[in-house]
């Protein structure tokens, strides 16, 4: 039997569900989270409460592989952020953004299938935990769903960077 969610465990599924609707309305809108519109702004606020408020939850009592995927998840956002600032070649620059942002959106819902996959259904979760086949599984095919969307993005700017130039 899953250990029920306490107050906090429940406000921090709430919030995390924002940056997923959010991410996955801006990539299905524009091919890539974009964080110059709304909807990439509300992945970027959601984002950051998710992480904040799951440092408030651990089951061991301590730092949990969650609250560090959220720290990796921050620095992404961070640096997807910041790049256009940089004196990078313009060039790089909207793929690096783009790698920072889907890998953010990746870290976010590591965790997610997994307590998911151990808490779902409510009476016989279809997983025990993080080793089992299950999670295992869909985490990996949740990373070949992450190469294949970040693989798409670049290949899309790399043709409107060739566009740009044929102008």
């Amino acid at each position: 039997m899953p250990l029920p969610l306490s107050t906090l465990g429940i406000a921090h599924t709430l919030i995390s569900l924002l940056p997923v609707v959010a991410g996955v309305v801006s990539f299905a809108r524009n091919g890539r989270i974009d964080i110059s519109n709304r909807w990439g702004q509300a992945y970027l606020a959601g984002l950051v409460l998710s992480v904040f408020t799951a440092f408030g939850l651990s089951s061991t009592g301590g730092i949990n592989p969650g609250h560090v995927l959220g720290v990796l998840a921050l620095l992404a956002v961070s640096a997807a952020w910041l790049l256009p600032r940089l004196p990078l070649p313009k060039s790089i620059t909207p793929h690096l953004q783009a790698f920072g942002l889907s890998f953010s959106f990746f870290l976010l819902l590591v965790p997610g299938i997994n307590e998911t996959l151990t808490r779902l259904p409510a009476a016989s979760p279809l997983a025990s935990g993080p080793e089992d086949p299950v999670v295992r599984t869909a985490l990996l095919a949740w990373l070949v769903l992450f190469i294949v969307g970040f693989t798409l993005q670049s290949l899309r700017i790399r043709a409107a960077q060739r566009r740009e130039r044929a102008r």
